[in-house]
């Protein structure tokens, strides 16, 4: 147990000790120790799932529900730099002080019952919102949804953007299995939304096992692109047209728009949705790590959390555009090298492998060997992210760009850097 005077810092590393792995799947534990705390629920709790996708809900899901007059509570995970970003409370991280009170509450209620690092920030998020009295939570599932610990509380509505490959060794070697494990969001009688146009026959087969309220991208409702950048939306007899472009980079944030709109006004919290509404705040939103551009050490940099093929393949649609492409890519050691390369190699001129900054990472050398033998073509390898991105920078033309990409544990640690290269004397 840590003193009182521990800080947000001395817990985390104290976390790190409890489990070999930040998730462990399985919802008896953290129940246990959810019923000695005996939270209360708001009126309203939203569980977000799938594969990719997942933080833009999020985000969109707060920034419109804040202009709709409600006080919102969101947790995510991972964070980019700071853990207080998973815990944000009306779009602000909360503090350390407020962190810290929920984890001695935890720790004192839970009796030597075992907790993971994410089972224990879980439960913090939901102890700090509870104190905040907020109208909704957000809560993004971390990993599949059936026994993953953020799916303890019972949603009143649910979202799953989207079923692809990854976290396989967890959660199944193909789509129906991975369907299957993050269907486990859906209640009885409780709407789940899923976002992709792609439906896995499991999840259609659960919701009626289960008796969800399961609606469907182009059944129940519809976004269509018109023309110029606006697009439209339609379903549960409401209508929005004019709509401008998510702020959101990549044509899939249309898809995961139109599944937070549906997400809002199934869930009854869309009575204040317009489209001048809209046009307001989804054109206006961003998201660190999600194809981020900077210019910083007189390069072009972009920014990508892409770790699965899926999200790869979204990240390449981009690329079309531009100079040579120079990119550096670190993956944790459970992660698809060759599905996430194969997308990208046919606009990346430079391979650059370095390890991400985890005790779950793929060494750079075992990274870049797979790089190379599945793209035919030399993957350098880097002795450290921060040398990776000098090397970079110096050899690379002035209408490059520099890609980093393949994990949260790269992009955060990148970003540090490139407010070094910021600085005048750098």
């Amino acid at each position: 147990m840590l003193s009182a005077r521990s800080s947000l810092s001395d817990w985390l590393t104290w976390l790190d000790t409890l489990s070999p792995n930040e998730i462990e799947l399985g919802l008896d534990r953290v129940r246990t120790v959810l019923d000695g705390l005996a939270p209360r629920q708001p009126e309203h709790v939203l569980l977000v799932a799938g594969t990719n996708g997942k933080g833009s809900s999020v985000a969109m899901l707060s920034s419109l529900l804040r202009a709709s007059g409600y006080t919102i509570g969101a947790y995510t995970s991972p964070h980019i730099n700071h853990y207080n970003e998973r815990i944000a409370i009306n779009g602000m991280p909360v503090s350390d002080k407020d962190i810290v009170a929920a984890f001695e509450e935890i720790e004192a209620a839970r009796d030597g019952v075992p907790l993971t690092y994410f089972e224990f920030g879980t439960l913090a998020a939901m102890r700090v919102f509870e104190k905040a009295s907020l109208d909704v939570w957000i809560l993004e599932v971390g990993m599949g949804g059936r026994l993953d610990a953020t799916n303890v509380i019972e949603p009143t509505a649910s979202l799953i953007t989207n079923v692809s490959l990854d976290h396989c060794g967890w959660l199944g070697e193909d789509i129906e299995s991975i369907a299957f494990e993050k269907a486990g969001v859906m209640r009885r009688d409780v709407p789940t939304v899923f976002a992709a146009s792609d439906v896995p026959n499991a999840i259609v087969d659960h919701a009626q096992d289960c008796g969800a309220r399961l609606l469907l991208a182009g059944r129940d409702f519809r976004h269509e692109r018109r023309s110029g950048d606006n697009w439209s939306w339609s379903g549960a007899g409401r209508q929005f047209e004019s709509l401008r472009e998510p702020g959101l980079h990549g044509d899939f944030q249309l898809q995961n728009a139109a599944g937070v709109l549906a997400l809002l006004i199934s869930a009854g919290l869309g009575d204040g949705l317009t489209s001048e509404l809209l046009n307001d705040v989804l054109p206006a939103l961003a998201l660190t790590g999600r194809l981020q551009t900077v210019t910083a050490g007189g390069a072009n940099w972009l920014l990508d959390v892409a770790h699965n093929p899926a999200a790869a393949a979204g990240l390449a649609a981009t690329l079309n555009d531009g100079g040579d492409t120079w990119c550096i890519i670190g993956l944790l050691d459970d992660k698809d090298v060759e599905g996430i390369a194969a997308p990208l190699n046919d606009h990346v001129g430079h391979w650059i492998a370095v390890t991400a900054e985890s005790h779950r990472a793929l060494a750079a050398e075992e990274c870049g060997r797979r790089i190379a033998n599945c793209s035919d073509r030399p993957c350098m390898i880097g002795e450290s992210l921060r040398d990776a991105m000098d090397y970079a920078r110096r050899h690379a033309a002035p209408d490059d760009r520099i890609l980093i990409t393949g994990s949260f544990y790269l992009v955060g640690p990148a970003l540090q850097i490139l407010e070094l290269y910021s600085r005048p004397e750098s």
